[in-house]
């Protein structure tokens, strides 16, 4: 596809979004269930991925217990939808009142000093609103998030007008260093989120996380970036008090990325992810394959000598 008949396709695509978007959350929350049924029920949409994820990470609870959680999440699947859509129509005054945020008081001082931040954050809750936080940084300071580009390149233009509905700048991770290279070198202070608990390739597994008790390999960068611009780096804590209200609680990991011992940060991240999913667990992305690779598959693409120079990179 050439880039007019993208831009046309994504332009399509993003008025629909627009068009569904802008019914109110009452009406959506109805088509919400209906998708609900027919992806866990009728489809049974990566049934087989949830149900080993469940298995994986509750070993202790019954059959039926996993069950409930697995039926709980394909109904938030089909809130997360809906709600997303609704995001793109949103005012700043509905926003505010639905995704709240605590802790932004000392974010905003670190700002104001000039300093740039590293906010970690999971697929847990809707991550999507979180792209509202640039309505609560002091004027002067940017709100960012790294993306990962989709493989549509129509639905991936009418995500980002999504996305960037409240002014986050969106930045494509394959050219993360040199906008925020830009940014320090013109002390622009900027607050940038990372959604860290995606599969990396097998190039980007520096360290296996502890995380439910597994070996999980996981991206770094994020860690790289915090010691590379000495930033503070905090967690967003999710929670969902009811249906289409969210409450992020910044949690300080670090006052300077860099005095951090190597993948200290990405495992505090784990940690504190995995706390976060124990409290609620329907509200993370449990069809993800979060495990798909192994410390052994690492071996094997790269052979031992080569795998453990990838695991000693800090």
């Amino acid at each position: 596809m050439n880039k007019t008949n993208t831009t046309i396709g994504g332009r399509a695509l993003s008025l629909i979004f627009s068009i569904i978007g802008s019914l109110p959350l009452w009406i959506l929350y109805g088509i919400a269930d209906i998708v609900a049924f027919l992806v866990g029920y009728v489809v049974g949409y990566r049934r087989g991925v949830i149900r080993d994820n469940l298995n994986r990470c509750f070993p202790e609870m019954t059959d039926k217990q996993r069950r409930k959680i697995e039926r709980k999440f394909y109904h938030f699947l089909g809130d997360y939808f809906v709600e997303t859509l609704r995001l793109g129509r949103m005012s700043e005054k509905e926003i505010r009142k639905r995704m709240k945020f605590e802790n932004m008081e000392e974010v905003n001082e670190w700002l104001a000093q000039g300093k740039s931040i590293s906010v970690y954050l999971g697929h847990y809750c809707n991550w999507e609103w979180v792209s509202s936080m640039p309505l609560h940084v002091i004027n002067g300071a940017i709100g960012g998030q790294i993306y990962h580009p989709l493989e549509s390149k129509s639905a991936n233009y009418a995500f980002l007008k999504i996305r960037e509905h409240f002014g986050a700048y969106s930045i494509d991770m394959d050219h993360v260093m040199r906008v925020l290279m830009n940014w320090h070198r013109e002390k622009i202070p900027a607050m940038i989120g990372y959604i860290a608990d995606q599969t990396p390739n097998f190039h980007a597994i520096h360290y296996f996380a502890d995380f439910f008790g597994q070996e999980t390999a996981t991206f770094t960068g994020p860690e790289r970036l915090a010691k590379t611009f000495s930033t503070p780096v905090f967690y967003i804590d999710m929670h969902r008090p009811k249906r289409g209200y969210y409450v992020g609680r910044l949690i300080k990991m670090s006052d300077d990325g860099s005095k951090e011992s190597p993948f200290s940060l990405t495992q505090k991240y784990y940690n504190l992810l995995e706390k976060s999913i124990r409290r609620a667990p329907q509200y993370w992305l449990w069809s993800h394959k979060r495990w798909k690779r192994t410390r052994e598959d690492l071996i094997s693409h790269f052979g031992k000598e080569e795998a453990e120079r990838h695991l000693r990179r800090p």
